[in-house]
């Protein structure tokens, strides 16, 4: 297969930057889990909670207020649907297979993981939400089936 360039840049290693940019947006989010739990720990120990008694996620529900749970919701849902999102950019540029349509879809999906995240962690509208969740979703379908097709032979 021919190599297509872009500018100066192989095609097939732009395929590469969304994920880059996923990485970017979980360290983000790890950044705010932290600045906004550990202040809210402090609080909690000062009115004399016991931290330690606290040290499963499952006890932890309801214990910091919403805004500081949606941070950590929010980075844990980045490491649960963007793990596929990983494995099939990383299929396409293996293959060989990028081109114009697959940077369009990944970079869509990265867009709407940033708007998700955003609503989470501030609004938390529900039904925004889950649409946006439900958008992504859609584009990474989309890559992973074209890419099985692309990789079976059964598609150009």
């Amino acid at each position: 297969m021919k190599e297509m360039t872009f500018g100066n840049e192989f095609m097939n290693d732009l395929i590469l930057q969304p994920i880059l940019f996923m990485g970017m947006l979980s360290l983000v989010m790890m950044l705010l889990l932290y600045a906004t739990r550990i202040p809210a720990a402090r609080v909690l120990e000062a009115e004399g909670v016991d931290l330690q008694k606290l040290s499963h996620p499952a006890q932890l529900g309801g214990v910091f207020p919403s805004k500081v749970e949606r941070f950590a919701d929010n980075y844990n849902h980045l490491w649960e649907q963007p793990t596929l999102f990983y494995a099939v950019v990383l299929a396409i540029w293996a293959l060989d297979h990028t081109d114009a349509l697959h940077l369009y879809v990944a970079w869509a999906y990265c867009g709407l993981r940033l708007l998700h995240s955003v609503v989470q962690v501030t609004s938390n509208r529900v039904w925004v939400r889950f649409s946006l969740f439900f958008l992504s979703w859609m584009a990474l379908a989309f890559m992973l089936v074209r890419e099985t097709l692309r990789a079976a032979g059964m598609a150009d």
